[in-house]
């Protein structure tokens, strides 16, 4: 969990306006991952003043749709949390460049594929965007999400609010 602090803080590095954008379904499975992670990002209460703003967008199987919300926000930085299935070990956590989408062989289960979504917005409004993927193990209709994703999102969910904490 150190090595995903530090890789997150070093991706955040600048930040003062943070979007996390929960993706996927909570029908499918471990496809509920990214939304796993943002309702405990969004449930993080915030003690005391920080430098970095932050706002949880959900947006389920269609982000797309909130895009005008996050243009809204006006983030420095948006961080986009979806399963991500690179046929890795269930739980595994990757973060990588939505450029590199194409490249670190993810698939996703929803219609527009997030790197398009993040290169709009990075376009729009100027900002740095990151996805940070949760490998999932299963993503059937009408299942629940396995132990090794609810950690993973755990973890994901952790990494973000010690970040929060310290800046």
């Amino acid at each position: 969990m150190r090595q995903l602090k530090a890789r997150l803080k070093n991706k955040l590095k600048g930040a003062k306006r943070i979007a996390f954008v929960g993706v996927g379904s909570e029908l499918h499975g471990d496809d509920v991952a990214g939304i796993l992670v943002a309702r405990q990002i969004k449930d993080f209460p915030s003690r005391k003043k920080t430098s970095v703003k932050f706002k949880v967008f959900l947006g389920h199987t269609a982000p797309e749709n909130i895009s005008g919300q996050i243009r809204e926000f006006k983030p420095t930085h948006i961080v986009i949390i979806d399963a991500a299935d690179v046929g890795a070990k269930a739980g595994n956590i990757i973060m990588f460049d939505p450029q590199d989408e194409a490249e670190v062989g993810m698939s996703s289960t929803h219609r527009l594929p997030l790197r398009i979504l993040a290169g709009y917005l990075k376009a729009s409004i100027g900002c740095q965007a990151l996805i940070i993927g949760i490998q999932p193990k299963i993503i059937d209709f009408g299942q629940d999400a396995c132990l090794q994703v609810r950690r993973a999102a755990q973890k994901v969910a952790v990494s973000v609010k010690a970040l929060l904490r310290a800046a």
